[in-house]
C-alpha cells in the first residue's frame, strides 16, 4: 500500500470506512458505553468493524477514537487511559488492515467552549489533543483525520497539536448544517480558506446532514481551494422509527452520490453516521468505474481565491459616538447610575415614574437586571426601550446568557441595536435553581467571555461565522467582575479574556470592603479599562446577614455587619439610615480608584440611591 502522501499525488480516488458507532451499535453495544474504551475491553469486535470495512473496498480505515479525549473519557471515569485507549485504536486498526489500507489517527471535537465562547483556553485545547495525538502516534497511524468540527478555532488547535508532535498528513473535516454553513454560521467557503491557509492536506466535509447538501457545499469548496477535497455523509438525514434512530440512506443511494462528489472535485470518499460495509462497497464499486483521468479534470478548475476573515471594509463606531454614557467613559469623565428592577408584571408604569427621578437628578444611566436571582419580571431589553422611549434618560442594559441559545442572542442583539440601545452589561447570569422556579432549564451555550467576543464581533459587521451583518451594530461593551471572588487568581484570569475579547468598561459587584477593592484593582492594573464600582445601600441587619453570607463573592466587613446591627435595634429607620451613610462612606473611599458607580435601589426606592449620590453633589 502506497504512503499517505503518494496517494495525493496520483490521479486516482480514494475510499475511506464508514461508521464505527452505528456498527457497533448494530453488534449489542449500547449508547451508555464508551465506544472508545473498546479497544481495551473488546479489541475483537472493533477489529471485526474494521475488518468488514476492508474487505468492502475501503483504501483507509479511520481509528476507533473518536472521542477519546481527556474530557468525554472523564465522563466515564476513563481519563487515566488516553494515551492506552488511542495507541490501542491505533494498533487494532493496522492489525485488521494487513497492509491492504492505510490507518487515519480519528480525532473529534472536544465537546467544550473554547475562548473566545468558553473558559478552555487555546493552550488547554491543543493540550488536551496533544495526549490523544501521542497516543495515536505509538499505536503507529499514516495519517489523521479530524471530523465533525463545527468551530474552527477548535480543529485549529487540534491542527497544532499534531503539528507539533508528527509531520504526518491531515485530513481536516468540518460538519455542516441543511443551510451549508457550520452551527456558528461559518460558510463553506470561510472555512474551506482558513483550513488551507493553516495548512492541512485534504479539507472536506462529514457527519451533520446528508449527501444532497454535503455536494452542494462541495461545489462551493471547490472555488477556493486547490487542496484535494473529501466527503463522507451520513447516510441521509436520521428518521425516528418506534423510538429507534434509522438512517434511510441505501447503499445505491450513497454510491450515486459517490460519484457527484468526485465530479465535484472529491479525491476521496466514504461514509459516517448510518452507512455500513454495504454502503462503503457499493460506493468502491462506484468509483472504481471512474477513470482518473476523468476524475482529473472535475477536481481542479479555476484560481483558489482568498477569502477575508478580517472584518469587512465597514465604519466602526468610536466609542465616543456611541452612546452618552459610552462618550462621558470614553472621555474620562466619572458616571452615575442606578439599577432598577424591571417590573414584576406588564405594567411598568411606577417603574418608570421612579426612574424620572433619576432624569431629574442628572444620573447619566438607569442599569436594568436581566432577570437576577432568577427571578421572572418583564425582559430587561423591553424595560430599557421603555425607559430611552418614555423617559429619555440612557439605560445600560444587562444582557445575560442563561436563557438563550446562540440563536436566540443574536437575534435579541441585533434587535436591540435597532430598537436603539447601545449600552450592554454582559453578565453569565444567575443558575435557575436560585430563583423560584429551580426545575427551569439554563442553556449557557457560551458564557460571558463568548458574548463579549459576539458583541464585539457584530460591532465590527461580523456575525459569530465571520459573516458581514453589514451595517455594524455600536454597543458600548461592559462587562461584570468581582472583586471578592474566592478564586481571585481565575477571576483575573477571565477578566483578561474579557478584555481581550473586547470588553470596554466594568462594573463590580457590590463593595462593602473597600481594602478588598484597591488590592484587587492593584492586581488588575495591567488591564486598562474603566472601573465601575458597585454600591448597595444596605436597609437592615438582616439584609447585610443575607449579602455577606448568601450572594457570592461580597463581603460585608465585621465593622459594617456590626453598625447594621447596633442600627437595627433601633428600628428601621435608624437601619436605612445608616446603610445610607455606610455606602456615602464606600463610595467616597474608592472615588479616586474609579470611573463611576452604579448604585442599587432598594426595594426599589431610587430616593435612597440618590441619597447617596449626594455625598458627590450630584444633582
Amino acid at each position: 500500500m502506497k504512503t499517505f502522501r503518494k496517494l495525493l499525488e496520483t490521479d486516482g480516488i480514494y475510499v475511506f470506512d464508514g461508521a464505527m458507532g452505528t456498527r457497533l451499535y448494530d453488534k449489542g453495544i449500547y449508547i451508555n458505553r464508551s465506544y472508545d474504551e473498546l479497544n481495551l475491553t473488546a479489541p475483537d469486535l472493533v477489529r471485526e468493524v474494521h475488518e468488514e470495512y476492508v474487505r468492502a473496498g475501503a483504501d483507509i480505515l479511520e481509528t476507533n477514537s473518536f472521542g477519546a479525549t481527556r474530557h468525554k473519557l472523564q465522563s466515564y471515569g476513563l481519563e487515566g487511559k488516553i494515551h492506552e485507549i488511542n495507541a490501542a485504536a491505533a494498533r487494532i486498526a493496522r492489525e485488521a488492515a494487513g497492509g491492504k489500507a492505510l490507518v487515519a489517527g480519528a480525532i473529534g471535537p472536544l465537546g467544550l467552549r473554547i475562548e473566545p465562547f468558553g473558559p478552555t483556553s487555546f493552550d488547554d485545547a491543543k493540550e488536551i489533543y496533544r495526549e490523544q495525538v501521542a497516543g495515536l502516534l505509538e499505536g503507529g497511524v499514516d495519517l489523521f483525520i479530524l471530523e465533525t468540527f463545527s468551530e474552527l478555532p477548535v480543529i485549529e488547535q487540534a491542527i497544532k497539536a499534531v503539528k507539533e508532535l508528527s509531520d504526518l498528513p491531515i485530513v481536516a473535516q468540518m460538519t455542516i448544517q441543511m443551510d451549508g454553513n457550520t452551527t456558528f454560521g461559518t460558510t463553506s467557503e470561510v472555512f474551506t480558506a482558513r483550513l488551507d491557509e493553516l495548512g492541512v492536506d485534504v479539507i472536506g466535509l462529514n457527519c451533520g446532514v446528508g449527501p444532497t447538501h454535503v455536494l452542494s457545499a462541495l461545489e462551493k469548496m471547490r472555488d477556493v481551494t486547490e487542496k484535494p477535497l473529501s466527503a463522507q455523509p451520513n447516510a441521509g438525514l436520521p428518521r425516528d422509527v418506534q423510538g429507534r434512530q434509522f438512517y434511510m440512506g441505501s447503499p445505491e443511494y450513497m454510491a450515486t452520490f459517490a460519484k457527484r462528489f468526485v465530479q465535484a472535485g472529491a479525491k476521496f470518499v466514504g461514509g459516517c453516521c448510518g452507512t455500513t460495509p454495504t454502503h462503503i462497497k457499493l460506493i468502491a464499486d462506484a468509483i472504481r468505474s471512474i477513470s482518473p483521468r476523468q476524475a482529473q479534470v472535475f477536481a481542479k478548475h479555476g484560481h483558489a481565491k482568498v477569502v477575508d476573515l478580517k472584518p469587512p471594509d465597514v465604519e466602526v463606531v468610536p466609542m465616543e459616538d456611541r452612546s452618552r454614557w459610552s462618550r462621558k467613559i470614553a472621555h474620562g469623565e466619572f458616571v452615575t447610575s442606578v439599577e432598577v428592577l424591571p417590573p414584576k408584571g406588564c405594567d411598568a408604569e411606577k417603574t418608570l415614574d421612579s426612574i424620572k427621578l433619576l432624569k431629574n437628578a442628572g444620573v447619566d444611566g438607569v442599569n436594568i437586571p436581566d432577570g437576577p436571582r432568577a427571578q421572572t419580571r418583564m425582559s430587561a431589553q423591553a424595560t430599557a426601550v421603555l425607559v430611552e422611549r418614555e423617559i429619555g434618560i440612557e439605560a445600560v442594559l444587562h444582557y445575560c446568557c442563561r436563557d438563550r441559545n446562540l440563536l436566540g442572542m443574536m437575534s435579541d442583539l441585533l434587535g436591540a441595536a435597532a430598537l436603539g440601545l447601545h449600552n450592554l452589561l454582559i453578565i453569565t447570569g444567575d443558575p435557575p435553581k436560585m430563583g423560584p422556579y429551580p426545575d427551569a432549564t439554563a442553556v449557557f451555550d457560551i458564557d460571558s467571555i463568548g458574548l463579549t467576543n459576539m458583541v464585539n464581533k457584530l460591532n465590527h459587521g461580523l456575525d459569530l461565522g465571520n459573516n458581514p451583518i453589514g451595517k455594524p451594530t455600536a454597543f458600548s461593551i461592559g462587562v461584570g467582575v468581582n472583586p471578592g471572588a474566592v478564586n481571585l487568581d481565575e477571576e483575573i484570569k477571565r477578566f483578561e479574556w474579557k478584555v481581550e475579547a473586547g470588553a470596554e468598561y466594568a462594573i463590580t459587584q457590590p463593595v462593602f470592603d473597600t481594602e478588598q477593592l484597591r488590592v484587587f484593582l492593584k492586581k488588575i492594573e495591567h488591564v486598562k479599562i474603566p472601573i465601575v464600582a458597585g454600591i448597595w445601600p444596605l436597609v437592615s441587619y438582616r439584609n447585610a446577614e443575607f449579602m455577606h453570607n448568601e450572594v457570592p463573592g461580597v463581603n460585608v466587613t465585621t465593622n459594617i455587619l456590626e453598625r447594621m446591627r447596633i442600627a437595627s435595634e433601633k428600628g428601621k429607620e435608624e437601619a436605612r439610615e445608616e446603610g445610607i451613610q455606610i455606602a456615602r462612606e464606600s463610595l467616597l473611599e474608592v472615588r479616586d480608584l474609579i470611573q463611576g458607580a452604579q448604585v442599587s435601589a432598594p426595594f426599589g426606592n431610587v430616593k435612597y440611591a440618590l441619597q447617596v449620590f449626594d455625598s458627590l453633589n450630584t444633582k
